[in-house]
């Protein structure tokens, strides 16, 4: 992050304290850190929201346990990430499309596969309980996080974020920015029917990924025109053959921050995924302050595959943080662990910004690192074998999503949020 910290010049004594301050909140490392800060307040009593009942802790295990060995009965659970979600009908469809296409050389394929997944994380927010994906090629309907990574793989592969007609495989900062609601919504075969909540949100995003790739060539734009996929050639000049998972993260953070609408800045930093509460404390520009960076986190884990393809080793993926997002919550909730003091709060719907909702997703990134370890110990693996993205993948989200379902006929979270198209 030193391209943000060498900034300073023109600052005042005052503004350079603040941009050091925000610049602590751009990493995995600090959204555990203040995320185990909520933890110690809850189990302290001193949540307006939330209780924990840690005793319940165990009993949630046991349940991702059992999820996981009937999901993988020989526990080769893959890393959390989008490439699952592109597997429909049991055939791997990205894979199938990278098989038969011709690559110029494993960097060409990588920063296909970054483009791919850095526009589709981002139309990853949530979609409701209605809006349907009806895919002719597989004979399948989906929903939820599913239907749109195969709507977004669709789009792609129909060449609707490239530049070049003669290339579709690719996302390109130039007709990112021309992006709109309606071709977006025509993408995910959304209408009065078939409602996708966020479309709005989620075309701002692409346009603003637009802007922000377009604006930094030198991150975006190495080996040829402006694309996210750029990013991946500005990680292999800045680490070479060995990359630690935080790195990217921060990387996504520091040169994408520009994309995340009416959200914090601090020092002229922007803060992303990041929100207020008053059980953090500092004595800094960020007392109050608490990030997230899901849809940066997911991201992250998302990039990991093709970066290992490409030849380069990525260590410390445990140096992310479990996914702050009402699948994993919702596990915590079902399963008793976490209690509303007001049950009837569950019965509407809640703004992101809402001491309920920060809550609710700190806890969440707590409450995963430590049931982690007794998910481990119940299938007999240890955490180097097992880091938390094959946890999570196995897991605490599939394991949400069954109680969900089991409490819910619709399977809706337990909590209702009010998705704006670029946070959950």
């Amino acid at each position: 992050m030193s391209d943000l910290a060498d900034t300073n010049i023109g600052l005042s004594a005052a503004g350079a304290r603040d941009r050091r301050a925000a610049l602590t909140l751009l990493s995995a490392a600090a959204v555990r850190e203040r995320a185990g800060e909520m933890l110690a307040a809850a189990l302290d009593g001193r949540l307006d929201h939330f209780t924990v009942h840690s005793d319940w802790l165990n009993a949630a295990a046991v349940i991702v346990a059992n999820v996981v060995r009937t999901n993988y009965p020989d526990l080769a659970v893959p890393f959390h990430a989008r490439w699952r979600h592109f597997v429909v009908a049991g055939r791997d469809l990205w894979r199938e499309r990278m098989g038969s296409s011709h690559w110029a050389d494993a960097a060409a394929q990588a920063r296909a596969a970054f483009d791919l997944a850095m526009v589709s994380v981002l139309l990853d927010a949530g979609a409701g309980n209605e809006w349907r994906y009806r895919d002719a090629a597989t004979g399948t309907e989906l929903g939820r996080s599913e239907g749109l990574a195969l709507a977004s793989l669709r789009m792609f592969e129909a060449g609707l974020f490239s530049a070049d007609p003669a290339d579709p495989l690719r996302a390109d900062a130039e007709r990112l920015l021309s992006l709109n609601a309606q071709t977006l919504a025509a993408g995910f075969q959304s209408d009065a029917e078939n409602p996708l909540p966020g479309l709005e949100g989620r075309a701002d995003l692409l346009v603003r990924l637009g802007r922000a790739v377009a604006g930094n060539p030198g991150v975006f734009a190495r080996r040829e025109a402006p694309r996210p996929g750029g990013l991946f050639d500005f990680l292999g000049a800045a680490w070479g053959e060995r990359l630690a998972a935080p790195r990217i993260l921060e990387a996504l953070l520091v040169h994408l921050a520009e994309i995340w609408p009416g959200r914090f800045t601090l020092g002229g930093v922007g803060l992303g995924d990041t929100w207020r509460h008053p059980a953090i404390k500092r004595a800094d520009a960020s007392d109050g302050l608490i990030p997230f960076h899901k849809l940066s986190q997911w991201l992250a884990y998302s990039l990991i595959e093709p970066l290992q393809e490409a030849g380069i080793m990525v260590s410390n993926v445990d140096g992310l943080t479990g996914l702050a997002e009402y699948r994993n919550g919702g596990l915590f909730v079902d399963a008793g662990v976490l209690v509303l003091r007001d049950p009837a709060a569950a019965q509407q719907p809640h703004a992101v910004d809402s001491p309920l909702v920060v809550e609710w997703r700190a806890l969440t990134v707590a409450l995963l690192d430590r049931i982690a370890p007794l998910v481990r110990e119940r299938l007999g693996m240890a955490e180097q074998a097992f880091p938390l993205a094959r946890v999570l993948e196995g897991g605490t989200w599939a394991a949400g999503r069954r109680l969900a379902h089991e409490r819910r006929p619709d399977g809706r979270p337990p909590i209702a949020v009010a998705s704006d198209g670029t946070v959950f």
